[in-house]
């Protein structure tokens, strides 16, 4: 529910659509401004906001409350309509200070323009996350209304949850392999002359095979920070696919896999694959020891010509599935989260992630569903993506 404080007329005559300031953005809360004076922006009115929205006029009395400030401050918009904003809105900073009369908008400096988001307080102790705008005529003009915004901190304290079970995954997961090497290596310095040469050797084995963990572990959480932050870069040149996908079934086999249990079709007259080789190898690595740990049978991987994004793009298209257990259908959505583990066999739950960021990165695809043969089947597809100055 609003109230305008300016007549059908003023508010005509207002530009609604005039231009903005180099330099400057608009926000929620300077277009919600705009509608309760009776300019809308696309249609949009105050109670459209998906976030809460109180105005108070130059007396300090709200006229506008719109319903998602009510669901947020369990205030009903007809009991805060005409209170002073202080007590419509009684906000207390987190040392316990009256938040308006700290700030006091209507009066200090006359070039003041508002206030950034910060966490306050409502009665009972509730966390908001409140910004506010003072609105003037003229630059250093009495201010003609306070517009506030407000938002919930269910998404903010979501955040910090997954951000602090992050923290905690990956300190279980270096726990081990730290133990063992300073354990193997405390040993080794305190009894060197006590074991024999290929004592020494397995010992050390058994170190260099912790730090390459640790190592992993590291690096997927740098890939993680740069996948959230936007700033995964990718470096693309020509990409080898065959000889990428032997390399790592390589691996597989000289630590024990049948080189039986791995089938590789790639078709002929495949597009030339500009991607980030070491990216690439990544996101093999990762699907295939997907596929070795926790399915059963023939690891398949299929190479064809494949079209990435809507508009048909030119593309490859790899596939990797095994003859397990498969995914079950509930769980297919969250396949691709943090955290995720099909299985108790161990993993720190962020490899298809980390995978699904970096085929974003390259402006591809990934699904997961069942294959053929009732496994896990995931399938890629990555636009061909050859430089301009190549083209």
């Amino acid at each position: 529910m609003t109230v305008g404080t300016d007549s059908p007329a003023q508010a005509r005559s207002a530009a609604p659509h005039a231009p903005e300031q180099p330099g400057t953005a608009r926000t929620p809360a300077d277009d919600a401004a705009a509608a309760s004076a009776g300019i809308t922006f696309a249609g949009i009115q105050p109670d459209d906001l998906p976030d809460g929205l109180v105005i108070a006029d130059e007396t300090g009395r709200v006229v506008c409350f719109n319903a998602a400030a009510g669901r947020i401050t369990a205030v009903p918009a007809d009991r805060a309509l005409g209170l002073p904003l202080d007590e419509a809105l009684p906000l207390e900073d987190l040392k316990g200070r009256r938040w308006w009369a700290l700030t006091d908008p209507y009066g200090g400096l006359a070039t003041r323009r508002g206030q950034p988001e910060r966490n306050l307080l409502l009665p009972g102790g509730r966390e908001v996350l409140v910004s506010a705008r003072y609105v003037r005529e003229h630059p250093t003009g009495p201010v003609r209304r306070v517009v506030v915004s407000l938002r919930g901190t269910d998404a903010r304290r979501r955040t910090e949850r997954s951000h602090a079970e992050l923290i905690a995954t990956v300190a279980h997961e270096l726990r081990s392999p730290l133990t063992s090497v300073k354990g193997f290596t405390a040993t080794l310095l305190d009894k060197w002359e006590r074991f024999t040469d290929e004592q020494k050797r397995l010992m050390l084995e058994t170190v260099d095979a912790d730090a390459g963990r640790i190592k992993r572990l590291i690096a997927e959480l740098l890939d993680i920070s740069r996948i959230d932050s936007g700033r995964l870069e990718v470096r693309r040149q020509p990409v080898d696919l065959a000889a990428a996908i032997g390399r790592h079934i390589q691996v597989h086999t000289t630590g024990g896999q049948s080189p039986d249990r791995f089938f590789v079709r790639i078709r002929p007259d495949l597009p030339a694959l500009w991607a980030d080789p070491d990216k690439i190898d990544q996101i093999l690595g990762n699907l295939l020891e997907n596929a070795v740990r926790h399915g059963d049978g023939t690891v398949t991987i299929e190479v064809a010509p494949g079209t990435a994004g809507d508009d048909g793009e030119e593309g490859t298209e790899v596939t990797v599935s095994d003859e397990g257990p498969g995914i079950p259908e509930a769980s297919m959505s969250r396949v691709f989260t943090r955290f995720w583990r099909g299985s108790k066999r161990g993993g720190t739950g962020l490899g298809l992630y980390i995978v699904k960021g970096i085929v974003e990165a390259h402006g591809g695809t990934i699904t997961v569903g069942r294959g053929p043969r009732g496994g896990a089947e995931f399938r890629f597809t990555l636009p061909v993506g050859t430089p301009a100055h190549l083209i």
